[in-house]
């Protein structure tokens, strides 16, 4: 590793505007808002699990990869459909903007079963991965800048996903200390929903958490996060195959970005698709997070920032 790229994860390690976190506040299913609950802070009913504090996950082997830190089943499990639009609004603990640009966004889904997913313990989840997204296509810009800057990121359900419930599970990886092994911060946020409609897709494999990453993943850890258009591996299996790549409305972005990688956790076999009904009812509240937060400009987290930092240092 470059001394420099050393010196920079050391920086990013004690400045305090870095040592920033966040949670998931909102999701939209097709343009119907459901608002989630501040970490620790439960103050009405959401399909969101709530977790217990703003920290990152890490460690690939950490048992809160699934759906967060000690993320508790939610009440509602909420309507969607083939197709559908989710829209994820993620936060910083403050509830201004989220506060790290730099790292992939991937959305899994898991089959609850023969059980409702406000029941389903995600410990026994099967995942399959179904969309992915990383850098722009300028090469060096993440698109998790545009969730610093206030944006909301969307993706699509598969359009013949079979019917039942399931747990969608929407995750970003920050990579800013990702230069060292075990630097890289998981924040993992599992909606509950139910799919209704008459399709047959169901994957051919899926993967577990933890269990699918590896600390070692060139996804997971890299040094050369920091160099500009570097290519990326994602983490994790490939896009199950029955995601048919027009419902992926950021397939530009994740094929520019570099190819899925192949360290994945040895497949697993998923059965018990769809379920019975659930009485739980949706709520709909305001969208997601705007503004930002005292002392957490976004500036102060672009690594192009450090640059004059970097000639004072190599001048002493």
């Amino acid at each position: 590793m470059q001394p420099i790229t050393v010196l920079l994860a050391s920086l990013f390690a004690v400045l305090p505007n870095v040592v920033a976190h966040g949670y998931l506040k909102s999701v939209a299913i097709d343009g119907k808002t459901y608002q989630g609950n501040v970490p620790n802070n439960p103050s009405g009913d959401s399909p969101i699990r709530l977790i217990d504090n703003i920290e990152p996950v890490k460690g690939t082997d950490n048992p809160n990869l699934s759906c967060g830190q000690n993320a508790q089943n939610a009440a509602l499990v909420v309507p969607a459909n083939p197709g559908s639009k989710l829209t994820f609004a993620w936060a910083s603990g403050s509830g201004g903007n989220w506060p790290h640009n730099t790292g992939p966004m991937l959305t899994y889904m898991a089959s609850c079963g023969s059980t409702t997913c406000d029941k389903f313990d995600a410990s026994n989840a099967q995942w399959f991965k179904v969309d992915e997204v990383a850098k722009k296509d300028d090469g060096s810009t993440w698109v998790q800048q545009d969730i610093m800057n206030g944006g909301t990121y969307s993706m699509n359900l598969p359009d013949n996903i079979a019917p039942g419930d399931y747990l969608v599970r929407h995750e970003i990886i920050a990579l800013q200390l990702a230069v060292s092994m075990g630097g890289a911060e998981f924040y993992p946020a599992c909606v509950q929903t139910r799919v209704s409609g008459n399709g047959n897709g169901t994957p051919n494999s899926t993967v577990s958490f933890p269990g699918a990453y590896s600390d070692s993943d060139p996804g997971i850890f890299d040094p050369n996060v920091y160099n500009p258009g570097s290519s990326y591996t994602f983490p994790g299996p490939p896009i199950a195959s029955f995601v048919d790549s027009g419902d992926n409305n950021a397939a530009a972005n994740a094929s520019s970005a570099g190819s899925p990688s192949a360290a994945a956790s040895p497949p697993s076999t998923s059965g018990g698709f769809g379920s019975s009904p659930s009485s739980a009812a949706p709520s709909a509240t305001s969208s997601g997070s705007t503004g930002g937060c005292p002392g957490m400009e976004a500036r102060s987290y672009r690594p192009r920032q450090f640059s004059r930092v970097m000639r004072r240092l190599s001048q002493q």
